[in-house]
């Protein structure tokens, strides 16, 4: 199987992979293997450490099931190339910018064009947590991957037909300036291990616009309001030495004029940003990017999302019809068996014969297994709930509301009718399944995926 490796440059590369393997998690459809690849000095950055979290209890629930099925909870492989997913970011924990360029040792001359480049605040920086949105620091401090053993053994692990996606924002500091740095080294750094198969090789990357702004801190080294001009000035750049070199095959663009105003934060255990709906759009384009077909003459195609109506709060019905055919069931799907999780199997478990031929009991749900699954569906709800809570918000289902029909808490949509309560309906379903002698942690996913997928088609799609 082909892979896709999905560099996710800063925090906002952190916070889409999270996104990512909750889609994944939820059975949208990837045929390649996934490998991400976290670039982001900032090691403790509490975005990156719940991203990394996140796909590695996605990848033990992964490893547990053996899928033949095209759409299918955890379906799709994610590889671990490097550890924690991150690739180490030389000289930056304990090193200010101008020691790290040596600025002690320059001549006078040298000295007087760093002070024209670089602020004395600029040169005094601590880099621990990143570059705190100066991309003229990150510009320098990222030039390293061509000397990277860890950036050339991902390279050494390349094959023909594998693709890359870049993930970045633009009005930042480490992914402003790691992004066309990155896409350069891959382009034309004839030095790497397969440099002909990854220079020549599809490249997509999506460029995050504002969508956030920092609240004023007069301690803060990070001042939101140059957001925009910082992306104006990267845009313009973009354009000349990326677009029009054809240096990708795709760039996605990605962006709101609505934004919060977030704690404003340089870095660190305490740099947790809430998800938000641009980081699922930007999760998608990773997806269409996967299954896309581009032809074998590169010209960069440039791409943009847009829903249906300017709300504030988005439902599925703001969307697309394909962006709802690419995850509409499949998220209803995993948030139909979360709620069975929390309201329905304890009890069900005792009685149902889904359960009793399958030996499916207490100790069951006592199993590391299922408390890996129960661990996960906690932070699927968490993501979905924080989307809820941002502007501009995506609210799919209403936690909630109060009805024995778990169908009737999926927003902007009005269920079919059924003899059925909704757990009775899920357990109707459960029950019809075959039991395949496979040890249960095999089955259980199995169980479930076929079952909320037939109890989706009764009461929505039909």
């Amino acid at each position: 199987m082909s892979k896709l490796y999905v560099f996710g440059i800063g925090g906002t590369g952190s916070r889409v992979l999270k996104a990512l393997t909750m889609l994944l998690a939820s059975g949208v459809k990837c045929s390649s293997t996934i490998v991400p690849v976290i670039i982001d000095p900032d090691q403790d950055a509490a975005d990156l450490t719940r991203a990394t979290e996140f796909m590695k209890l996605y990848t033990k629930i992964h490893d547990k099931n053996k899928f033949s099925d095209d759409d299918m909870f955890f379906k799709t492989e994610m590889l671990q190339s490097v550890q924690n997913y991150r690739l180490p970011i030389d000289n930056t924990l304990t090193l200010k910018f101008k020691d790290f360029i040596g600025y002690n040792t320059l001549e006078d001359s040298d000295k007087a064009l760093c002070a024209a480049l670089f602020s004395d605040k600029n040169l005094n920086s601590d880099m621990k947590v990143g570059f705190k949105g100066n991309p003229n620091i990150g510009s320098v401090v990222l030039n390293q991957f061509s000397d990277s053993t860890i950036f050339k053994n991902i390279a050494n692990s390349f094959q023909q037909g594998d693709k890359i996606f870049i993930v970045s924002s633009i009005f930042g500091g480490t992914g402003a300036s790691g992004f066309p740095l990155l896409l350069k080294n891959l382009r034309t750094n004839d030095q790497l291990p397969n440099h002909n198969l990854i220079n020549n090789a599809k490249i997509g990357a999506i460029s995050v616009l504002p969508y956030f702004s920092l609240k004023s801190e007069s301690d803060s080294e990070i001042d939101s309001s140059t957001f925009v001009s910082k992306t104006k000035s990267a845009l313009g750049y973009y354009e000349k030495n990326i677009s029009n070199n054809n240096s990708l095959d795709v760039l996605y663009y990605i962006g709101d004029n609505i934004t919060n105003a977030l704690e404003n934060c340089e870095g660190g255990k305490d740099q947790k940003n809430p998800a938000h709906l641009i980081e699922l759009v930007a999760a998608l384009a990773i997806l269409d990017f996967e299954k896309a077909t581009l032809p074998d003459i590169r010209q960069t195609q440039h791409k943009e999302f847009g829903i249906k109506d300017d709300v504030k709060e988005v439902t599925f019905s703001q969307l697309s019809s394909e962006t709802n055919k690419n995850i509409k069931k499949r998220l209803i799907q995993m948030y139909l068996t979360i709620k069975y999780f929390d309201n329905a199997i304890s009890t069900q478990i005792k009685y149902q014969p889904w359960a009793k031929s399958r030996k499916i009991t207490k100790s069951f749900l006592d199993s590391d297994y299922f408390k890996d699954l129960v661990a996960f569906a906690e932070a699927f709800k968490e993501w979905l709930y924080e989307m809820g809570v941002t502007q501009r918000s995506f609210v799919p289902f209403n936690f909630k509301k109060n009805t024995k029909d778990v169908f009737e808490t999926i927003n902007s949509i009005t269920p079919h009718g059924s003899r059925f309560g909704s757990y009775a309906l899920i357990d109707h379903f459960l029950n019809g399944e075959k039991n395949d002698k496979q040890p249960n942690e095999e089955q259980f996913l199995r169980l479930f995926n076929n079952a909320t997928k037939q109890a989706v088609k009764l009461k929505i799609e039909n």
